[in-house]
């Protein structure tokens, strides 16, 4: 997944100039000024347009005219999704509505297990419909942020109870998460995207191939604790609906190649559900590298 490199634009100031811009004029006022800033990055990246060009065009068969007009909504609801985050994560929690489908599934996670999403909809804002777990929830990310920004967003952080497990070059990242499911918290993963080097397998997506990462149901498998595939999407102006699948357990199987053949039947089905929900919320899915190459 060389053309995916998981990282964020910006500076500090920037970041700092954002936040001053939610917490004051208000939200109303940053989703304005987003007409004009989604407008701009539509053509900023001639890589990320052709990616999405070829989703909304090639994969969803819309016409030209109406796959210009998704990649600028696209953006739009990515800049509304990034000045959600900041806000709930500053505290404005009560300025959204939260549905969650699948409430039963989770409460019997109560011994921890892993959650499995994708690069669609909001997950961290949709997560904060969870806090009626009272678990920690750990979510898989690439480092990719520069430190001085993640400096600063952890300071304004409200909601300590989610931590971020930021998967590194020493695998120390694999500790992390063996400790976090001994101490009954969730894991939550994008199953939707790997690191070059990752074992993956390649299932029909929206119509061709794309290669999916094998590594969170193999840790589910190994580690014995529930599955549940979760999907937290923007549904209006400032309401989002978190989705959650019934859990399942995969069974340990010592042969590995015995192992890998359950497994992957397993992705099967969230891959199914992942292509479900994206024909459901197009607009939603924020993949800008060439998914099916």
């Amino acid at each position: 997944m060389a053309l995916w490199e998981g990282k964020s634009r910006g500076n500090v100031l920037g970041y700092k100039i954002f936040v001053w811009t939610i917490m004051h004029p208000g939200l109303d006022f940053a989703y304005f000024l987003l007409i004009f800033v989604a407008a701009y990055f539509v053509f900023a990246s001639k890589k990320a347009f052709s990616s999405m060009f070829y989703y909304f065009h090639i994969r969803l068969k819309q016409n030209r005219i109406k796959s210009i007009i998704s990649i600028y909504r696209n953006y739009y609801l990515l800049g509304q999704g990034l000045i959600d985050k900041t806000a709930v994560n500053a505290g404005l929690k009560n300025k959204f509505n939260f549905i969650l489908e699948g409430k039963e599934n989770l409460l019997q996670m109560h011994d921890g297990g892993i959650l499995i999403s994708g690069h669609i909809g909001n997950w961290e804002v949709g997560g904060k419909a969870l806090d009626f777990l009272n678990q920690k929830i750990n979510l898989v990310i690439l480092d990719g942020e520069e430190q001085d920004i993640k400096n600063y967003i952890s300071d304004i952080l409200i909601d300590r109870n989610v931590h971020f497990i930021k998967i590194g070059d020493d695998l120390s990242h694999l500790f992390e998460i063996k400790n976090a499911l001994e101490n009954k918290e969730l894991i939550a993963f994008l199953g939707d995207r790997f690191l070059d080097g990752n074992q993956t397998m390649k299932v029909d997506f929206l119509g061709e191939p794309a290669l999916f990462p094998l590594g969170p149901w193999h840790m589910a498998s190994y580690f014995n604790v529930p599955v549940s595939y979760v999907f937290a999407v923007k549904e209006s102006y400032k309401k989002y609906r978190f989705f959650a699948t019934p859990i399942k357990f995969i069974p340990y199987v010592r042969n590995p190649m015995q192992r890998s053949e359950l497994v992957k039947n397993y992705i099967k089905e969230y891959v199914s559900e992942f292509e479900r929900i994206t024909r459901k919320y197009p607009l939603q899915w924020y993949n800008y590298y060439n998914f099916w190459k």
